[in-house]
């Protein structure tokens, strides 16, 4: 489908059922449409073979219907030069050199989840693009992250966007740079270790600049035409411009999108938006609105990834806590590998940033940290930040803690708390872009991050490295934080304490990880609890360590031997000397 170019010339395809008559037009004929008409191959498809037409020439298709005539960009541009512009004949090929990478098991994957457009602008009057992005992958790879998340990165209105109304769902925002440098930011990020994740949008296309719309000129009831429902079932919270998960070249249109990005860009994964509203017109648990096809176009693309490339991981945003998303096909489920939790960052964000300690509710962080999904520890990824939680009347979690002065103690003190509990729980951990600086107020798509913070939080940016090398075991001391198996064993709602056991094989010394996460304004020279053997326990992270804030007390926390006795359900015990609003990570010495 769409423009393929070849040594004579470049071959055009078209799905226009209702069209009369199709050409196509641009550079190479001087937009002329007599010269190139597209012949009829039936079932609604039209091509034809353009000698001379090559790489770089831009082109639309002309189509006839019922006595009016329109043109229309390629479904399937893989490059426009802007979004109500023309489409690009693009040569795919590219040389990714000795790019070889391997994507890390899931259960060692840190996602720092980013916004090309902001994430390394030069100012305010600027867009990032995705070669600004190439400029910090060595910082991303010296943080310890091996997996970035990318907002949606397809053709959108005008320079800046969130992403998430894609106008051309096939072509790479030009103002990013377009599908090389796409392609080169994922050879780069292979070359440091990095896995790409993409984040694509199939619960509505557009609104804006949107060629699919009433794209052959046939549409029901002022709906979109061809592409979308032309009935009720067009309803989303972002227009009436939700794509016809039913109708079968729509079905194909969508699946040839997910793969082109996990075959053509060797992206590793794909973040699936929304896809509540993939499954049901409200996105709700509402049998009367479900949508079956929806559903089933979903379970067939997950299907398909799974039997060709298994080791490419799909995350689905649904934060409904429905398990049959994580469930396999064969179980009757959707297919999705793992799934954004809202089950972890609801009560988690709520803990941290409410202002009474008596408020905060250790029973309900004890559920969010033992939360499980198709029992699998990786079947969720968990956060305290992305860039739906701190904006859309949200901010950033220290700036929601104290407004205006997010680089307070207090702030500060409870922000890595929280960071701690996303990289010790059970789950794929998920950054979001300046978490690690203290980044403050809300995201926006017009504010680019202030990198001068990393110099200025330069400690607090080391206690993220240390959280993340203990969560992927880089010292082998903690490889239960990469475990199946969670225990919460102690939850103190007077005092406001938790702690609880990450185990991976057998347990016992680096297999058996314990953290306590202090949520009072309580510090304690020797606080016990329960620990699941005997023998010495290091204290091998500790939050409120001066070198990584000067606001910091540097408590006083040590390793110590574990006595016999019974505590907290298990048969040995120990005192830990614990700052306020402060995290122990503990292992075992073998």
């Amino acid at each position: 489908m769409g423009a393929v170019p070849h040594a004579r010339g470049t071959t055009f395809r078209v799905w226009a059922p209702h069209a009369e008559e199709v050409a196509v037009i641009g550079t190479f004929n001087n937009w002329a449409p007599k010269k190139n008409p597209l012949q009829p191959e039936g079932n609604g498809y039209w091509a034809t073979d353009v000698a001379g037409a090559k790489p770089g020439d831009e082109y639309k298709f002309h189509l006839c219907r019922a006595g009016q005539e329109f043109d229309r960009n390629d479904p399937y541009a893989r490059q426009v030069t802007h979004s109500a512009g023309s489409s690009v004949i693009f040569d795919s090929s590219f040389d990714w050199g000795d790019d070889h990478f391997q994507m890390p098991s899931w259960n060692e994957l840190v996602i720092y989840e980013l916004h090309v457009g902001t994430f390394n602008a030069a100012d305010a009057s600027s867009v990032g693009t995705f070669l600004n992005v190439v400029e910090k992958l060595p910082y991303l790879r010296d943080l310890g992250i091996n997996c970035i998340e990318l907002l949606p990165a397809t053709e959108f209105p005008g320079d800046r966007s969130w992403g998430y109304n894609p106008a051309h769902p096939f072509a790479l925002e030009s103002d990013y740079g377009g599908p090389i440098a796409f392609k080169e930011l994922v050879k780069q990020a292979h070359r440091h270790g990095i896995a790409v994740v993409l984040d694509v949008v199939y619960n509505h296309f557009g609104p804006g600049d949107l060629d699919l719309w009433q794209f052959d000129g046939w549409s029901e009831n002022d709906g979109g035409g061809i592409y979308f429902y032309n009935d009720w079932r067009a309803e989303t919270p972002w227009g009436h411009n939700r794509p016809d998960y039913g109708r079968p070249e729509v079905r194909q249109y969508i699946r040839d999108n997910a793969l082109m990005w996990l075959n053509e860009y060797r992206c590793d994964g794909l973040r699936a938006d929304a896809i509540a509203f993939i499954r049901n017109v409200h996105g709700e648990d509402d049998p009367a609105a479900d949508l079956a096809d929806g559903w089933s176009l979903m379970r067939w693309i997950n299907e398909e990834i799974d039997q060709t490339m298994p080791w490419k991981i799909t995350i689905a945003e649904d934060l409904r806590g429905n398990a049959s998303i994580t469930e396999t096909v064969g179980n009757g489920g959707q297919g999705f590998d793992s799934q954004w939790d809202g089950s972890f960052v609801y009560p988690i964000r709520e803990a941290l940033t409410i202002q009474e300690d008596a408020d905060r509710d250790m029973e309900a962080v004890a559920a969010a940290l033992g939360q499980l999904y198709n029992d699998n520890a990786f079947r969720r990824v968990i956060y305290t930040e992305s860039h739906d939680e701190v904006a859309n009347g949200k901010s950033r979690v220290p700036e929601e803690i104290m407004p205006g002065d997010a680089a307070h103690w207090f702030p500060k003190k409870r922000a890595t708390l929280g960071a701690a509990l996303v990289l010790t729980a059970p789950g794929i951990p998920m950054l979001f872009q300046g978490q690690e600086f203290l980044a403050d107020g809300a995201f926006s798509d017009a504010e680019p991050l202030q990198w001068q913070r990393v110099d200025e939080h330069r400690g607090l940016v080391n206690l993220y490295r240390d959280l993340i090398g203990l969560r992927r075991n880089l010292g082998g001391k903690t490889r239960g934080l990469g475990g199946q198996h969670t225990h919460v064993f102690h939850v103190n709602n007077e005092a406001k304490l938790v702690a609880f056991a990450r185990q991976a094989g057998e347990g016992g010394p680096g297999d058996t990880t314990v953290v306590l996460a202090n949520f009072a304004n309580q510090g304690y020279d020797g606080y016990t609890i329960g620990l699941p053997g005997p023998g010495h326990w290091q204290v091998r992270f500790n939050s409120d360590w001066k070198g990584y804030d000067g606001d910091f007390s540097d408590f006083d926390s040590f390793g110590v031997d574990a006595e016999e006795g019974e505590q907290d359900g298990l048969g040995w015990h120990g005192s830990f000397g614990l700052a306020p609003y402060s995290v122990l990570i503990l292992s075992q010495e073998g």
